[in-house]
Order: C-alpha cells, then structure tokens, then sequence
C-alpha cells in the first residue's frame, strides 16, 4: 500500500475551530484540566469522534475512548492521542495537535475505505499539564499503575476544589474502569516544543524516548518582621534564601548537561510591601536523559538545601513525582521512521524532552512519538505556533505508522 497523505485544510480547520474554545486575547489557549472550557474541548471533540463512526467511552479518571472497529474485535487496538487541557497561557497546539491528528487519521482511513485488522482508538487523557491539579499526567499515569485513581481523584486545586468532584460536575466521571487497556501499539504526535527540529531544518522528529523528570514542592521558612525597623544583619528572610534556592537549581542544571532545572511556581507570604517575606512555597523542576545524572542532580540539590538552611530559613523538601527517563519500542520507533521515509519528508532521531502521555503509556503498550516544528521551540505560551503543512506532514506520519501495526486488510 502507497502511502497516503491526510486532509491537511480538515485538519486545520479542526485544529482552529478547537482553539476558539478558551481562546485568548494574545492567540493562544487557555482550558485548565476540568473546567467548563475543558468540558466544551470533550465535547466538541466527541461530536467529531461520533461523526467518524467512533464509539466513545469514558473511565473513572476521565480519559476518553473513541473506538474504530477493526476486522477482529478481539485484538488489542493501535492507539493514539494526547490530551486536550492547556497552560493558563498556553498554546493552540500542545496535546490538541495530538488528539485531532489522531481524529483525521481516522477520518482518512474512512476517505479511503481502509479497513484494518486491528480496531483504532483514540485517547484523551485526563490533566495531563499539571496545571490546575498536580502532578501531570495523571489520566494516564492512573491507567499505567504510576497513580491510585483515589490519590489522584481527591487531588485539589489551589481553591481547594477536588478533581474528582469537578470531573463530575462536568460530567466526565466515566464508569470504565482504569485498569487493564492494552494496546497492540501506541503513538503521540506533537509539537516539539523544542528548537531542535527547527535548528537541523528537519520536517519530523522520531521520537525514541523521554528524559527522567524529578518534580519538588519546597517551602522555605523564614521569620516575618517589619520592612523599615528590623536591621539586615538581624532579619531571616525567606525570600533571600529562596533567591539562592533558584540560583542552585539554575548551578545543578548546567553542571549536568543536557539537563534542565526550572523554578516555575512561587508564592510569597506574606506578600506585603511593608514586612520581610517569611514564607516562601516554590516548585523545581529536574530534568535529564540518563537516570544516574538524574540521581547526581537530585543529590547536589539536597545538599544545596542544606547549605541554604546554615544562613537561618528552614527548608521543607517534598519530592513527590519522579518516573525515569524512557526507551520507546524498537518495532513503533522503525513505523515511525518508515513512515517518514515512505513519505519523503526530512527527519532526524530526537529525545523529548517534556513529559507526555506517551511516557506513562510505554510502561503497558508498545509506545512512539511523532515530533513535528514549532516556531523558535516556544510552547507553554499563546505565542506558540507552527504551520498547516507542519502539522499535515506529522499527522501523514502518524497515519502511516499506525496503519503499518494496525494492518490493513
């Protein structure tokens, strides 16, 4: 069989008319995990899914199913999808792309009255940003064994709201059980959201797998006192102390190359003008391919804490979210890569280098990726963005790969 190229301007279209739900001034996206926006995404994308001839089904967590029939029910399907939920300023691509590229496979396998020995499911899981509930990816970190369905449905928000009681409130508490999917085989598609593609002028990405991720709350205790009448030498900052904290994870990052470090969230308390801070709650983020720099990061940011409490603040670690750095399949990563070539599109092998579902997915199914360009690698941002033929080239893959383990009858 040729291989066959997607509806690029369907696609699009799709990708622009999602967008318009919690779209924002700037040109991005903003549907945080369980909200009345999240809903209208669910929504929106099920009525396309049933359009497609897909059954929909919902779990416990809310991750949705949408189903092509194959030839022998009885096989494991070849999945693919992302998620739907954004950053407070996010793009109109990040996990959207990967959904909707999953759709229009779909729906070119319909144009073409393509049937396939295996049935095709699609998958939207659940809060896989992180951003309103923590961690990320929790719909497919509960359906992988990494989370218990009960930690991650009592997980509250910062307005103490409980994810499983907005999952119901919008009506996405499915009563499909979590455990036991399996797929035949599985790919995510998805903006880089790197610079590496852009930079070596290549179309596609192949993924072969995923660096290791070490996520830390912290929260740094001072002592409150007055702005004007507690002398420098006497004050116990919480706020200077959390500054030399940032400028360590920056230090442990560039001592472990390619590795990342990033402080994203800070709240100060108490956030008053007039009174030395005396609490501090901050998030850090360690990242790296090899799990022993991991490891070594993790230890030169324990004993930097250390250090950091000598000068007065007491420092409270949680490391409450680990997994490892990924090996995708060997058979998924060579559809990838056939698929390119058969499609003649530029390609180079690459690591990502942000979670996705696909992570969590690799530990129950064959698992790969699909990277397409994104404009000088920025994502998390409303500025985010890449191109139709971008995003037609990396959908043409996916839609090649999967047919290739699907098999076509």
């Amino acid at each position: 069989m040729e291989a066959l190229k997607v509806n690029s301007d369907r696609l699009w279209d799709s990708l622009m008319e999602m967008a318009k739900i919690g779209g924002t001034e700037k040109g991005g996206c903003c549907r945080l995990a369980a909200t009345d926006l999240d809903k209208q995404g669910r929504e929106l994308y099920i009525k396309w899914a049933e359009e497609a001839g897909c059954t929909v089904k919902v779990d416990a967590v809310g991750n949705i199913m949408c189903t092509r029939p194959g030839e022998d029910m009885s096989l494991p399907p070849v999945g693919s999808g992302s998620h739907l939920d954004t950053q407070p300023t996010g793009g109109k691509f990040d996990g959207v792309y990967g959904v909707l590229a999953a759709l229009e496979a779909v729906r070119t396998m319909n144009d073409n009255d393509i049937k396939t020995k295996h049935p095709i499911e699609i998958s939207v899981w659940t809060n896989e940003e992180g951003s309103r509930f923590a961690p990320a990816m929790m719909g497919s970190g509960v359906v992988s064994g990494r989370f218990s369905l009960e930690e991650i449905l009592d997980s509250k928000d910062v307005d103490g709201l409980r994810l499983g009681d907005e999952l119901a409130r919008i009506g996405f508490a499915g009563d499909e059980p979590v455990t036991g999917r399996k797929f035949h085989a599985f790919f995510e598609t998805h903006i880089e959201q790197g610079p590496y593609l852009e930079a070596e002028e290549k179309q596609v990405g192949v993924v072969t797998g995923g660096q290791g991720q070490r996520w830390y709350n912290a929260v740094l205790t001072g002592r409150e006192s007055h702005a004007g009448t507690t002398p420098m030498h006497l004050r116990n900052d919480a706020l200077i102390a959390s500054s030399k904290l940032v400028l360590k994870v920056e230090e442990i990052a560039k001592a472990h190359p390619p590795g990342c470090g990033t402080v994203g969230f800070m709240q100060v308390m108490p956030n008053s003008r007039n009174t030395i801070p005396g609490e501090i709650s901050m998030s850090i983020d360690l990242r790296h391919p090899i799990d022993e720099e991991l490891s070594a990061m993790d230890a030169d940011l324990k004993a930097a804490i250390k250090e950091i409490e000598e000068s007065g603040p007491n420092i409270e670690l949680d490391p409450f979210w680990y997994y490892e750095p990924i090996h995708f399949n060997q058979d998924c990563i060579a559809a990838v890569r056939k698929a390119t070539q058969d499609l003649g599109y530029s390609h180079m092998d690459i690591i990502a280098g942000a979670g996705h579902d696909a992570c969590y997915v690799s530990d129950f199914a064959p698992t790969s990726m699909v990277f397409t360009p994104c404009l000088n690698g920025i994502s998390h941002n409303e500025i985010e963005s890449t191109t139709q033929e971008e995003c037609e080239g990396g959908c043409s893959v996916l839609l090649n790969a999967m047919l290739t383990m699907a098999e076509v009858v």
